[in-house]
């Protein structure tokens, strides 16, 4: 299901370890068919995972021993089904999913005996697993540890699932490493690896699995298995699904694309509707964040966790605050209350934990985001006063080590930057000062922007000020960002073309465009529109830009904001249709929590959301003839481009609701309120 707190997937890497997703499409053998936690598209870890794996004949236990040769050609997938042959085990395998469970069909040979493996991806020493013969049940557990800040730390909660077996069990058993002991119910602790497995006589009939997966209990896994999947109707459960995922995809419907292009932006939009993930149980049930040692309620709604925030930020969320705004609300009061259970705002809570990990703290930048659409269905004076306590104040030093607050805060408020002297050793990601001064000074401008809007004048004139900090790590000299000392010299050697310790992923020449909040500022800085278009030219020309990595993802926008509107529809359109195709390696780089898929998607409508934070869009250029955005108000927006194709990308003039619009911003507004805006295109350059 769309967000679903478990997703299901063919595991061809048997392992949680970071940075290895369980399936790759290059691999050769299948080890199990696992319930999922993977962050999709990014470099983390699995976490409180479960695998099944049917066999036939002598059971071996260890991943490489059990598994299968499969070939793609066998494979079916789609958001709500996915089945292959086993050849190996001449079975094929069916999987669907709802969004706490999932289903397993195995249609086994005739006259073969077949087993299915029950095994919790613990780490060495951990991990439990149960069998209930006359429930028809293997239960367990894998328990959840931390990563980046406080890595490997208990995260306080497991992984639980409950399988439920249609099929009798004929004889079943644990095992402990490689050793298996035929009979017995209970495994727990000591082992390298551990699971158990049920045998199962040999029928005609397609054996089923269904399995519940929970955060908080094995009662609460069972009671999702119930709430979800309570019969045995393998068929009405994958329709279902379905149905959700045609619901959500018919939410933008798309005209004028050739096969590829279609196939490419709703795979982009299936992508991008799976993470934060729902965490909460069916009643609403979640851990506490942070080891908070409670469990806690929603009243409503559902609960989410695992936000990629220094990625989605930039389009994922403005994405929802559009199709999805009811999700979009329930998702920033997450957020909200992880920050009153925890204590401080988190920056990119993984596994319900602060984790510090990237820079900036941009959970400011989701919040600010919504409350700047019109979205309010979250305690919004909560979410200012932990907006404002991130920004002001630095944790206790026992918390702060653990990811609490921002990184260098105080270095940022004496100098106004954060200088090369302060290392930012407590952070996964040490260093990067500028990139953090200019990651700082953007969310101190939307916390103004708040306490503004909030009446609070004190506190949106100190905030606007200390916004301004970008100008400090923006060299005069030579218009780049730059790294700098604390008595205020530049750093030498320079050469903005360059990796450097002081930029996060990226180089000086791509983050000296990271000022969102006041491109203008930025165009005078550099020495007007001139040079600021040049300095664009210059890094494209070079090669400089990544559409792989965030860093990058404004930047062909910027030309607008000077003048160069015919320079962004160029750029954009290249990036669009060179850098996206439609086979296993169609993304320029890590998806990261469905952030590239978005921007394609915002990019191919023909604009982009280039701060969010403010509630307004910058026009690219679409590459549909027609797009019909359905709002959940019940109206539609729609997308018309006259004459557009391949070598028509440049706009000749645009239309509001049937009134010509001046400038290259759409606003909020203009789309909510439906309507439509309608592009003539041609094959040269015309509006600047």
């Amino acid at each position: 299901m769309p967000f679903a707190m478990t997703a299901w997937t063919p595991e061809t890497r048997a392992t949680e370890q970071k940075c290895i997703a369980p399936y790759y499409f290059k691999d050769r053998e299948i080890s199990g068919f696992r319930g999922s936690h993977w962050l999709s598209g990014s470099c983390v870890q699995d976490y409180g995972s479960v695998t099944l794996m049917p066999v036939t004949g002598a059971i071996k236990v260890a991943p490489e021993d059990r598994a299968s040769f499969f070939r793609h050609q066998t494979e079916t997938m789609n958001p709500a089904y996915y089945s292959v042959l086993l050849d190996r085990y001449h079975e094929r395998v069916e999987m669907t999913g709802a969004v706490r469970s999932g289903m397993l069909r195995i249609h086994v040979p005739s006259g073969a005996v077949p087993s299915i493996l029950v095994e919790p991806n613990a780490r060495s020493g951990e991990g439990f697993v149960e069998i209930y013969p006359e429930r028809r049940e293997i239960v367990g557990y894998n328990p959840v540890h931390r990563l980046y800040q406080g890595s490997g730390q208990t995260a306080g909660f497991s992984g639980y699932f409950v399988a439920r077996f249609q099929q009798p069990f004929q004889k079943y058993g644990t095992w402990c490493g490689k050793e298996i002991h035929e009979g017995t119910d209970q495994q727990r602790n000591g082992c390298k690896q551990l699971g158990a497995y049920a045998t199962f006589a040999a029928t005609r009939r397609p054996l089923l699995v269904k399995i519940g997966t929970s955060f908080t209990s094995l009662d609460e896994a069972a009671r999702n298995l119930g709430a979800e999947e309570p019969g045995w109707d393998f068929n009405s459960v994958q329709q279902k699904t379905e149905a959700a995922w045609k619901e959500r995809l018919n939410r933008i419907e798309i005209e004028g694309a050739t096969p590829e292009q279609r196939r490419i932006f709703y795979s982009a939009f299936y992508h991008a509707s799976l993470a934060p993930r729902i965490t909460s149980d069916a009643d609403g049930t979640y851990n506490g964040f942070a080891q908070q040692g409670r469990l806690q309620r929603v009243s409503s709604g559902s609960y989410y966790d695992d936000f990629s925030l220094w990625d989605t930020f930039r389009a994922v969320h403005p994405l929802l605050t559009i199709i999805d705004p009811g999700r979009e609300q329930e998702m920033v009061q997450s957020l909200v209350l992880k920050g009153e259970q925890g204590g401080f705002l988190p920056i990119f809570p993984l596994w319900n934990s602060y984790t510090s990990e990237m820079v900036g703290d941009h959970a400011d930048a989701v919040i600010a985001d919504a409350y700047a659409k019109g979205l309010t269905g979250f305690d919004v004076a909560r979410a200012y006063s932990l907006m404002l306590q991130n920004a002001t104040v630095t944790p206790p030093r026992d918390r702060y080590v653990l990811g609490y607050g921002r990184r260098a805060l105080q270095s940022y408020l004496r100098f106004g930057y954060i200088p090369l002297e302060d290392k930012v050793v407590d952070a996964f990601h040490p260093g990067e000062q500028v990139s953090r001064t200019l990651e700082y000074a953007y969310d101190d401008s939307l916390v103004a922007m708040m306490a503004e809007r909030l009446g609070k004048p004190g506190d949106a004139a100190m905030l606007e000020k200390r916004a301004q900090n970008w100008r400090n790590v923006i060299d005069p000299s030579s218009g780049f960002a730059r790294g700098r000392h604390e008595d205020g010299s530049w750093i030498l050697p320079f050469n903005p073309a360059l990796p450097a310790s002081y930029i996060t992923e990226g180089l000086p020449w791509q983050y000296t465009f990271f000022v969102p909040q006041n491109v203008p500022g930025l165009i005078d800085a550099v020495g007007g529109r001139d040079k600021f278009i040049a300095k664009l030219d210059g890094l494209f020309a070079r090669g400089l830009y990544d559409q792989g990595n965030e860093p990058s993802h404004q930047i062909a926008y910027l030309y607008d904001y000077a003048g160069g509107r015919a320079k962004t529809q160029q750029h954009v359109r290249a990036i669009v249709t060179t850098e996206y195709h439609d086979g296993p390696d169609g993304l320029p780089g890590n998806d990261d929590a469905g952030q590239m898929s978005a921007w394609y998607m915002f990019s191919a409508m023909g604009f982009y959301p280039v701060s969010p934070g403010t509630p307004s869009y910058a026009i690219g250029t679409p590459l549909f003839s027609r797009v019909t955005i359905h709002l959940s108000n019940g109206k539609d927006f729609v997308i018309v481009s006259t004459h557009q194709g391949p070598r028509n990308f440049y706009i000749q003039a645009q239309w509001l609701n049937g009134v010509r619009m001046p400038g290259f911003q759409l606003s909020q507004g203009d789309i909510t309120k439906s309507g439509t805006l309608r592009f003539d295109m041609g094959p040269k350059p015309k509006l600047q």
